[in-house]
């Protein structure tokens, strides 16, 4: 930390006291970009707190405690002695939803209060990386502490910063390690009746120690990352698309108490700058990685869209994984196509079984639809 970066201390929702303040450019991070293991469709993690559905996500993809630092300028990570943290994160293609295993080995575990103290892995996900604030306190137009009533009127209320702009561009999970005998996190914002539930998240835990005992967790579950959360609800939600290649913005840190009276031991986070708990901009990159092994093979797929249905106008779309130099198109009326991504007019009404064959470097494959593209009904049997 520079000379004129002083440090101030600061309360967390729920009384941590953490450590706040500019982090000098020698204690930045510039490889603080990671990566995001791609399941197959028939290898999805089943929500269970085993580890052995992750046996595939290599070592490229862990991210242990030697990339939490304390954001004072020390860069000192945890010992491990002490506690010890692994973290994979997963994604499926076709789904909008972030898998993670997190391990952690701690020397004593914290979650005996019903409240906010309790050992934890805070995780911070924008999932368009818009980036900006994400947590009331740092809404620009909220008044600042002290503001008399007479210029109050320029600014938005604590409470209408909290329903109007909290965890909705970017979403802050607060998720205990253990929950014992209360909810598995604290989704901070008034999202909380909805977002943490199924269809849009789920965990499981795996541990044998009591409060106060060390031993080793493991907490596995998901979550659904949102361009939009909506208090409102769902309904009126708009979730990240995820796809491959794609960059989401995310960061983690563990906040880890050793016993009754006491502060937290640190607060370790995976970004350089403290305030990434309420600030997407300070998030780190995580790239959605393609499935590994589709560089060395090539199977067909394909998807279309009904761009005018009177004019019966279908664009199709090539989402073969693998190198291909070549394709041909059957759109099962007797027409053809070489392009990759053609768009086709249908003369006459009629169920279609269309094919797409492929060939490139890793040999030739293909894939049928038998009557999704239709426009026409059912014929009498």
């Amino acid at each position: 930390m520079t000379g004129s970066a002083a440090i101030a201390l600061r309360w967390l929702a729920g009384g941590v006291l953490l450590a706040t303040g500019s982090v000098a450019q020698a204690n930045e991070r510039p490889d603080c970009e990671y990566q995001i293991f791609q399941f197959a469709a028939d290898a999805i993690p089943r929500i269970d707190g085993r580890t052995d559905d992750w046996d595939a996500v290599g070592g490229d993809y862990i991210v242990g405690s030697e990339r939490l630092k304390i954001t004072d300028g020390s860069d000192e990570s945890p010992d491990p002695a002490n506690l010890d943290v692994r973290v994979r994160v997963g994604w499926v293609k076709g789904m909008n939803r972030l898998y993670v295993l997190y391990e952690a080995s701690d020397d004593y575990w914290d979650f005996a209060e019903r409240g906010l103290r309790n050992d934890t892995f805070e995780l911070v996900v924008d999932g368009n990386r818009s980036g900006g604030p994400l947590i009331a306190r740092f809404h620009p137009d909220r008044a600042p502490e002290g503001t008399d009533s007479a210029s109050s009127a320029r600014y938005v209320s604590a409470e209408d910063a909290w329903f109007s702009f909290q965890n909705i561009t970017a979403q802050n999970y607060h998720i205990f390690t253990p929950a014992f005998q209360k909810d598995w996190a604290m989704a901070w914002g008034p999202q909380a009746s909805w977002i943490k539930r199924l269809p849009w998240s789920n965990i499981a835990y795996d541990y044998s120690f009591s409060h106060g005992e060390g031993g080793r967790l493991v907490a596995e579950f998901w979550i659904t990352p949102f361009d939009h959360a909506d208090p409102a609800g769902p309904d009126r939600s708009v979730e990240s698309v995820l796809r491959e290649n794609g960059v989401v913005g995310m960061a983690w840190a563990v906040i880890d108490y050793d016993g009754p009276n006491t502060r937290p031991r640190h607060f370790w986070n995976l970004s350089p700058h403290h305030t990434m708990y309420g600030q997407a901009s300070q998030l780190c990159p995580f790239r959605l990685m393609p499935i590994e092994g589709a560089a060395t093979s090539a199977e067909a797929a394909w998807s279309f869209t009904i761009i005018d249905r009177d004019r019966r106008v279908v664009a199709f779309r090539d989402e073969t994984a693998g190198p291909v130099s070549e394709w041909s198109w059957d759109f099962g009326d007797g027409t053809r196509s070489i392009e990759q991504h053609p768009v086709h007019l249908y003369a006459d009404p009629g169920k279609f079984v269309v094919t797409l064959d492929v060939n490139g470097p890793a040999g030739r494959s293909s894939h049928t639809k038998v009557w999704d593209v239709s426009f026409a009904g059912d014929p009498e049997k």
